[in-house]
Order: C-alpha cells, then structure tokens, then sequence
C-alpha cells in the first residue's frame, strides 16, 4: 500500500505570477547523499511518529526538501516494506542523468532492518492480480490485464500490448496510465525500463495474450542482462 505520493513542489503553492525558482543540481553526488542520509536520520523520530499515527502528509514537505537537495529530479515515495514494516523508495525513473546520484544513495544508506527497507526504483509488487487500482468512479483489476508479448530474442527485449476490459470507460491519459501502471507493477521500474522496448494500448483482446504473472515469468527469463527479484532493488 502506497503511503505517500511522490513529491510535490511544497507545502503551499507559490503565486502562479512568480517563476518558480530553478533547483541546483549538487556537484557530487556522494556529497550529496551523505548530506541526505545525515538529514533523514534527524527526521526519522518525526517520520515515524507521522507513520504512527497515520498521517504521513505531516512529514511530506519536509522529506520533498531532503530529496530535492539529493537531486531536483528525483521523485520519492513511502510505502508498506516487503520485508520490513516501511519502505522508502527514491527514484530518478530510470533517468541516465540522474544516476550517479540514486546510485550514491543507494550505497550510502543503511542496512535494511526489521522497520525500514530502501529502493533507488519502484520494486515489483508480490502479486500484481491482487491489486485493484481506484480510479475515480472505476475499479480496476489487475487481474484482468491481459498482454499480448513479442520477444526479441537477439536483443533480450519484449514488446508489449496492453488491454483491460474497462479501457474504453476511460479517457486518453487514464487509459495510458493504465496501460504503463500494471507493467512497472509486474516487473518493477527497472526491469520494465530494461526490458519493455515498445509498449501499447490494445483496444481489444489480442489473441495469444498471457496474464501479468506469466508476463512476468517470461521477461525474468530473458538471457542477456540481470534479473530483478520480487522485493530487491540494486
């Protein structure tokens, strides 16, 4: 369950009038994540009371400013851990240029424990066809996704079409969203970001179509690259 959303600008919006200010990108990185983890640690009382009590939204601006220094592009979120009870994830969404600094973060963290567990990209989730996503009016099932699958066996990559029976209930940008969300949720950001070269919405259910568990079967099968477990992240 996703506790917190990824980050937002601020607490308060600025006056749409003024031009919000540029973020500094940090020159080092590895700087840049000490400084990060020294920051998180002096929260971390204030994060798990928030947590405690139920309301993570009293924590949010706070954690928005450590991740923005680490890097202005990152994105963050809180959620329930695999393994331990939270899971802090900090991802750049699979940006080159913003590696070497979620790479930094991640060697310069601490070990996980039986409380908190630690991401650079958004893990897979233990079983996708359990997960109905609230859309407004619709529920939608992610055991119902179905996916027609091309591989191409020379380049270890596969190329997807995406349906769901509610699809056409839905409009252009909730239906695209709909086609990404179930792949990361199988695969995980990385190993979709690795392994998905072209990706589609299919209006209707395409013939030879597998469910989101076989898809993911069949990508961890792929030669050529590593592999991305359920709860791990590199």
């Amino acid at each position: 369950m996703r506790l917190f959303r990824r980050k937002s600008a601020a607490a308060d919006p600025p006056d749409p009038r003024t031009a919000w200010p540029e973020q500094p990108v940090p020159d080092d990185p590895a700087a840049a994540a000490e400084a990060f983890w020294h920051g998180w640690f002096e929260l971390l009382p204030v994060v798990s009371a928030a947590l405690g009590e139920g309301e993570p939204h009293r924590v949010e601006y706070e954690l928005c400013q450590l991740v923005e220094a680490l890097h202005p592009r990152l994105h963050f979120s809180l959620e329930r851990g695999r393994q331990a009870i939270y899971a802090l994830v900090v991802t750049g969404q699979e940006d080159p240029e913003v590696r070497p600094f979620t790479d930094a973060w991640r060697a310069a963290a601490p070990p996980d424990d039986a409380i908190w567990e630690y991401h650079d990209s958004v893990p897979p989730v233990p079983d996708p066809t359990e997960v109905t996503v609230n859309l407004g009016e619709h529920r939608i099932a992610l055991a119902d996704v179905r996916v027609v699958a091309q591989v191409d066996d020379e380049e270890h990559v596969v190329d997807v079409a995406v349906f769901h029976p509610r699809f056409g209930d839905l409009d252009d940008a909730t239906r695209r969203t709909m086609t990404f969300l179930p792949l990361d949720a199988t695969l995980g950001e990385r190993l979709a970001a690795e392994r998905l070269r072209r990706v589609e919405t299919a209006e209707a259910e395409p013939a030879g179509s597998i469910t989101l568990l076989e898809l993911r079967e069949l990508v961890r099968g792929l030669g050529g690259g590593p592999d991305e477990n359920v709860g791990t992240s590199s």
